[in-house]
């Protein structure tokens, strides 16, 4: 028992860790707001750690009742309370994009609109103008346009890519294999121009990188032949974001959110998609119903004659 809960708040603090990468590589924010929030979490760690909770990823909105009245007994001033609530509302927000948990009962304590927004999706054209971004300029660009393209193509989370190793890659074939969440594996097709993509950086990029660690069994690695991690993701994907002239807040996420909502445009049944997604409930994959109808209803407002009238 004492291993299984050394266990549990390890991966905590894993989690924490990751959701810190997130918030200062794709989020963009001041060092301070950074501290405060690791500040936060890491008494919110405590905590569990403590026994305050037994399953982090499983809470109860008695469980956050029993963590408020924790904070207050700190004599922590409301203005305090207050800010470690952000901090664990935006915690578990990552938790959730990550498809680390399901719905939560944090959001009984916050507006709905703050949990419910859809995500941003690019337009076809728009993922063509990033997925073309690395130029021959750029120093591993091999790579990073095999990077965005596998991205793209396979609707993958980030932690899937990274991780994605060599055996795993099924080039002659057109697809890969992932290993999702609790290890299920999933298998994904590769369109050709993805295909091409890694090609040419296995073929002419990837050998000098791991040049001095020729073992290496990862697909996407760094000088040196080490594994990307998510920030390095994160960071790559905005700088060729930046370049395409697309809106800030895109990331890796958002190509996944532009795979699956691009698929299902096209006519992609609903199980097929969740299949490749890797969801465990296809009430996930719904969500991207969702997103396309509203994209639909936008460009129809947009651009048909009476599409800005309302119904009386």
């Amino acid at each position: 028992m004492p291993s299984e809960r050394a266990n549990h708040y390890a991966a905590l603090a894993d989690d924490v860790r990751a959701f810190h990468d997130y918030l200062r590589a794709e989020r963009g924010m001041a060092l301070n707001t950074l501290l405060a929030y690791g500040r936060d979490l890491d008494r919110f760690a405590g905590w569990v750690a403590g026994g305050g909770l037994a399953d982090y990823l499983k809470p109860s909105l008695r469980d956050f009742g029993h963590y408020l009245a924790y904070l207050r007994e700190e004599k922590l001033a409301p203005r305090s309370v207050a800010r470690h609530l952000v901090a664990l509302k935006m915690f578990y927000r990552f938790l959730r994009l990550e498809e680390r948990i399901g719905d939560s009962a944090i959001e009984l304590l916050s507006s709905p609109s703050l949990w419910h927004r859809i995500p941003q999706v690019l337009s076809p054209e728009a993922v063509t103008r990033l997925l073309e971004s690395p130029l021959s300029l750029d120093r591993f660009y091999l790579r990073d346009r095999a990077l965005l393209e596998t991205l793209y193509a396979t609707g993958a989370r980030a932690s899937e890519v990274v991780g994605l190793k060599q055996e795993d890659l099924y080039l002659d074939g057109g697809f890969l294999k992932y290993f999702g969440k609790g290890g299920k594996q999933r298998v994904v097709p590769l369109g050709r121009p993805a295909v091409a993509a890694v090609r040419a950086y296995l073929g002419e990029q990837r050998p000098r990188l791991v040049a001095a660690n020729p073992e290496a069994p990862w697909v996407f690695v760094s000088r040196g032949g080490r594994a990307l991690t998510r920030e390095m993701l994160w960071v790559l994907v905005k700088k060729y974001v930046r370049r395409a002239g697309l809106h800030v807040k895109v990331s890796p996420h958002t190509l996944r959110h532009s795979f699956a909502t691009h698929l299902l445009a096209g006519g992609a049944d609903l199980r097929t998609v969740q299949e490749m997604l890797g969801h465990a409930s296809i009430s996930t994959t719904q969500h991207y119903t969702h997103v396309d109808r509203d994209r639909l209803k936008a460009i129809h407002r947009q651009f048909h004659p009476r599409g800005g009238e309302t119904k009386s």
